[in-house]
């Protein structure tokens, strides 16, 4: 663990003071003085029974503690300080300037750190080249590394950083101002890296003259490349492409046109088993070339207009594999029943399905709940077709249904009391801005299965009503909002959805209020999915969100 051997260390043959059963403790009190015992040993006169520990055994407690109780353990005495920084593998710094003094220091003492993460805020001039220098120097062993706004990092620290930590297996990125040449070398020397992520490269937006990233010698050894927010993110493609080992790839709100670039992916045999796509210029081109992925398994796509049902059918038919699924369709009414229907007949092996924003009828929905026997998570957010009768079908059919989200749907209480019979394995159910459930369907329902947890924001939903009727403004907001998902697993940033609402809903009366969408990079984007709280509740399935 990278700490010289305890000097406590527990010996066998020292002392049989935990061998007899009938000792008295209180005997063990020692009459000393400060010549006789260290102050580590003899506190207020009574032994201190965790100097037989071995520093091994103590750092292995301290690691199964929080942040906190470790900061507090430290401060006990000398040599759990010094056991407690020996041992502490995962540091995050803020990396302001005004850091850059301690570091000598800071190392010293935690100098068996392998995940390190430096942040800097907008407001602070963040660390330098030196400073990472320094950093990579001392961290030999470093394999995961995530920098966030250290804009005064540049391709020289880079430099060193590549030469000094070859053993790098994640490296995230965030707001940074280094370019090409920086990435190339940590490419060209970090031969153990799986995991890439790139978000917000300044020093890369040179247009058509940028110089093109990978794909290196940690090309064969990359299974996860993540780009987010890039107006040049097309430079990767030679790396993305040169990956032959990748298994996700995620692209979110990066310029361009990605058709030609997926096409050539696919083009060879690939391992992609995770797809995202997000706010792109892409395709059903886009589209047909992913269905040339035999094992993807999960796939997103969110906000990308040009997608269709040919596109979301291609991947149904030739992608049998897939467990995991978001459409978010952005209310283009591009992807309906078509589409819908071919996922329900080729993807037997669906366990998670969310939808945003498209308008399924009741065939696509009676076909989904027939044929997806596995389907274990459902979301249904923003939809003008789902009302009770969809509902209800879902409650009749989906017998392995464990969570399921509706929201900003034309459901009523009646939909919501099917769930008393219905969906025999579901425990938790989650509905919001349905203005017409009310709170008291929901304690009626929380008392006929009283182990389904039941969230309903009824009395958001009146509040909401009240200001529209004393605003000037008339129509009331209902936007689509969810936390993100994450990890890695997971997606991307929460946030608003704003769209055009089209023809009401036959299933149930009113319209829904018009919206107007946010440009391309307006705001935070919306990723499907209220199931992040849910796959912390009881009862979560081992492949919950």
């Amino acid at each position: 663990m990278g700490q010289a051997a305890s000097a406590h260390a527990y010996s066998p043959g020292a002392s049989n003071h935990f061998r007899s059963s009938n000792l008295d403790l209180h005997q063990l009190r020692p009459t000393c003085t400060n010549s006789q015992l260290s102050e580590d040993v003899c506190v207020n006169k009574q032994l201190d029974y965790t100097s037989e520990i071995p520093d091994e055994c103590l750092a292995l407690i301290f690691q199964s503690l929080s942040s906190g109780d470790r900061k507090r353990c430290s401060l006990v005495c000398r040599r759990w300080f010094a056991v407690e920084g020996q041992s502490r593998h995962r540091l995050a710094l803020n990396a302001s300037v005004e850091v850059a003094d301690h570091l000598p220091s800071i190392f010293k003492r935690f100098d068996s750190v392998t995940k390190l993460a430096l942040r800097c805020d907008r407001k602070s001039v963040s660390i330098n080249d030196e400073a990472l220098t320094l950093i990579s120097l001392r961290c030999h062993n470093l394999t995961r590394l995530k920098l966030r706004g250290c804009r005064e990092i540049s391709d020289l620290g880079m430099f060193a950083l590549a030469k000094n930590c070859k053993s790098l297996r994640k490296f995230s990125c965030g707001s940074c101002m280094f370019g090409a040449k920086g990435m190339n070398a940590l490419l060209n020397n970090c031969s153990s890296l799986e995991e890439l992520s790139v978000k917000r490269l300044r020093g890369i937006n040179d247009g058509s003259t940028a110089e093109p990233i990978g794909p290196g010698v940690a090309a064969s050894s990359l299974k996860s490349i993540t780009l987010k927010e890039l107006y040049n993110g097309q430079c990767f493609g030679p790396l993305i492409i040169g990956s032959k080992n990748l298994k996700t790839l995620k692209i979110l709100r990066c310029l361009g046109d990605w058709d030609r670039l997926l096409e050539t992916i696919t083009m060879r045999k690939n391992c992609l088993t995770e797809i995202h796509l997000e706010r792109l210029q892409v395709s059903d081109v886009g589209l047909m070339a992913i269905s040339k992925c035999p094992d993807l398994e999960i796939f997103h796509l969110v906000k990308a207009p040009d997608c269709s049902n040919d596109g979301i059918s291609a991947i149904a038919e030739n992608c049998k594999l897939l467990r995991k699924l978001h459409i978010d369709g952005w209310r283009t009414n591009r992807i309906g029943d078509e589409g819908l229907i071919a996922i329900a007949k080729n993807s037997v092996n669906l366990v998670e399905l969310v939808l945003i924003g498209v308008n399924p009828s009741s065939v696509s929905l009676m076909a989904m709940a027939s044929n997806c026997q596995k389907l274990e998570r459902l979301a249904l957010c923003g939809s003008e077709t789902i009302g009770d009768p969809e509902i209800s079908c879902i409650a009749a059919k989906c017998t392995a249904l464990k969570k399921l989200c509706v929201k900003g749907c034309r459901v009523t209480d009646a939909g919501i009391e099917a769930f008393a019979f219905g969906c025999p394995n579901l425990v938790k159910i989650k509905v919001k801005k349905c203005r017409g459930v009310t709170n008291e369907v929901a304690d009626w329902l929380r008392a006929r299965r009283v182990t389904l947890s039941v969230n309903l924001d009824a009395d958001e939903i009146e509040a909401e009503a009240l200001d529209a009727s004393t605003s000037d403004g008339g129509a009331q907001d209902e936007g689509v909002e969810f936390p993100p998902i994450v990890s890695g697993a997971a997606c991307s940033s929460g946030g608003n959805v704003a769209a055009v609402v089209g023809a009401a809903s036959t299933s149930n009366g009113g319209r829904l209020p018009t919206k107007s969408r946010f440009s391309l990079f307006s705001g935070r984007t919306l990723v499907a999915c209220a199931f992040r709280r849910l796959s912390n509740a009881p009862g979560s399935s081992n492949d919950s969100l």
